[in-house]
């Protein structure tokens, strides 16, 4: 496999001074734990199938990681899914960008020169 962000956090873990048995002590705090051979395997990116959520758990938990930060990084590594994020906006404001995701360069840069030129005039109201 090409893609390994799921390993390359493993890898950054245990080069951090985090050994792959502690890693394993760690996981056993989630429903599913994970043996200090299975992080050494998924550190190599030798784990050929995508880890189930209780898997998912545990290696978080092996990584003292947010849950969604190791979800983010198993969904590119094993789907080619690239997650973006919008934490702190309202819904509308998510529909927005969700179209201009959607649009073609140029029509990204025309949208953007309007809204620019619409900051620039003054308020009617």
């Amino acid at each position: 496999m090409d893609r390994d962000p799921l390993s390359r956090l493993v890898r950054e873990v245990n080069d951090s001074g985090v050994s792959f048995q502690k890693m394993a002590d760690q996981s056993q705090e989630a429903a599913e734990p994970l043996s200090k051979p299975y992080f050494q395997k998924l550190a190599a990116n030798n784990v050929t199938t995508p880890p189930t959520e209780a898997r998912l758990r545990a290696i978080a938990a092996g990584l003292a990681k947010p849950l969604r930060l190791v979800q983010r990084a198993a969904a590119e590594q094993y789907m080619d899914y690239r997650t973006t994020e919008l934490a702190g906006y309202d819904e509308e404001t998510r529909i927005i960008v969700a179209h201009l995701a959607g649009m073609d360069p140029a029509a990204r840069r025309r949208w953007r020169r309007m809204i620019e030129a619409s900051e620039r005039e003054p308020d009617d109201e």
